[in-house]
């Protein structure tokens, strides 16, 4: 509470000389410190052998309460100051919105009841024991990450935001291109925006340093698979093995150009905003032959052995003429404006169409090269995508359904997109602009029985027709 007070209130009171903020921000911290001590003063919790339950009775009586039978994850958290007293969060969740979380507890204490909760049994087999632990050469893939630009310019942006507030912003920028000395404008705003992606890229290897130092993938008794990574803060979560429908091989652009890719978990469980967190990640950008390993130790399946179905020519153009559209769009805006207002645009507008039509081509291209889907075991494999190319081996078992979509666009080139549905992961998983009656006769054999009353269903209509 004290570093957010001093960090925010200082600069603020000190930018609008209202100094009067300072002790508003003591008051502040002691207000949060008598908050915490009266949650902590009148909280109690108990784990009996259906329930958990928590409740805080002071001004106010609140209690909640999970049963065991439903609780899919029980996660531990620690930030500096918990690991300075030994103590830890647990966060107990049922896989939805129910969530209760106790902090702190003693580090024993919540490990204890995560192993309670979870249901784990102490027999060991020769399966378990570590699977992966973190290599520190695996930190070069930080910042081919889309994180380091964004870091950079968001740097940037909080150094003029500051400067702002001390009504410097007009002059700081000036001396940032004044460093330069004489290079024309053009070339000075480059090299500040070379000087950005560098304290991007700096942030962006400090950031995956202090979430993925220490890292390491277990396989625990009694079935579950356990991530514990951190440096600053360390964090540890909990997937039943029982409850796993398969994992994503997860390549974005510029981790695939480097040789690398990370894997995701296809669970069920897990609650829904812990799709878009490293919550279900099982092992960060790395070597993607590492990659594989973890794959095939978690699953049993190698994914780099699996023969693909190309999807046809069609699927090619569709992405050429998406690609060219979107890059045309921005180069015609420029030139409209250049026409109606002053050179300057057009130039703008010719120079962009010079960079972004070759790359929009080459994304497209690698677009169509991404595609494909097979079977392996028993699993469902789709690949996609080539700013993000995913890889996903999906249980076959855990599919629930398939929906088939095809556009007035794809009619006309026979093809059509199909797409797996779950109870896992992001709950579908797509083939797109795979040839349609391929496509229909893969999705039935993958998954028997699911679309085999349509296929009896058109057989008549179609034999009519012919």
């Amino acid at each position: 509470m004290a570093g957010v007070a001093v960090s925010a209130g200082t600069p603020v009171a000190i930018g609008t000389r209202s100094l009067w903020l300072l002790p508003a921000a003591a008051l502040l911290v002691a207000a949060g410190v008598l908050a915490e001590y009266l949650r902590w003063r009148h909280t109690r919790f108990r784990c009996t052998a259906e329930r958990l339950e928590i409740e805080f009775r002071f001004a106010v009586h609140t209690r909640k309460s999970l049963s065991r039978e439903r609780i899919r994850t029980a996660d531990l958290t620690a930030n500096p100051l918990h690991r300075a007293f030994g103590v830890a969060a647990l966060t107990i969740g049922t896989g939805q919105q129910d969530t209760i979380t106790l902090s702190p507890l003693a580090r024993a204490d919540a490990e204890a009841l995560r192993t309670e909760l979870l249901h784990r049994t102490p027999q060991d087999s020769t399966e378990d024991g570590p699977i992966r632990t973190f290599d520190p050469r695996w930190i070069r893939y930080a910042p081919v990450s889309f994180v380091a630009p964004a870091l950079g310019l968001a740097a940037f942006g909080s150094l003029f935001k500051v400067a702002d507030w001390f009504g410097a912003g007009g002059r700081l920028l000036g001396r940032l291109l004044g460093l330069f000395g004489d290079l024309p404008l053009a070339a000075s705003v480059l090299l500040l925006l070379v000087l950005a992606i560098a304290a991007g890229v700096a942030g962006a290897t400090g950031l995956f340093t202090e979430m993925w130092w220490h890292y390491r993938l277990d396989r625990e008794p009694g079935g579950t698979l356990r991530v514990r990574r951190g440096l600053l803060t360390t964090r540890s979560t909990t997937i039943e093995e029982r409850r796993l429908r398969g994992v994503e091989l997860v390549e974005p652009l510029g981790a695939r150009l480097a040789g690398a890719a990370r894997v995701d978990a296809i669970a069920t469980g897990l609650r829904r905003d812990d799709d878009k967190t490293e919550s279900k990640t099982l092992l960060p950008p790395a070597p993607k032959t590492v990659a594989h390993d973890v794959v095939a130790q978690v699953l049993g399946e190698r994914v780099e052995t699996v023969e693909l179905v190309p999807h046809p020519p069609a699927a090619r153009g569709r992405r050429l003429r998406w690609a060219v559209a979107a890059a045309l769009g921005p180069v015609l805006v420029l030139l409209v404006l250049g026409a109606l207002l002053t050179d300057v645009p057009l130039v703008l507008g010719g120079a962009l169409a010079l960079v972004a039509l070759p790359v929009a081509v080459l994304l497209a291209l690698d677009a169509h090269r991404g595609l494909g889907h097979g079977l392996r075991g028993r699993y469902l494999v789709t690949r996609a995508g080539t700013v993000r190319r995913g890889t996903a081996l999906l249980a076959r078992d855990g599919v629930i359904g398939w929906t088939v979509k095809q556009s007035v666009f794809q009619r006309r080139r026979g093809l059509a997109t199909f797409t797996a549905t779950t109870a896992a992961g992001s709950g579908a998983y797509a083939i797109r602009d795979a040839a349609a009656g391929e496509g229909l006769v893969f999705a039935d054999g993958a998954v028997p029985g699911v679309l085999t009353p349509f296929l009896e269903a058109s057989a008549p209509a179609e034999a009519s027709r012919t």
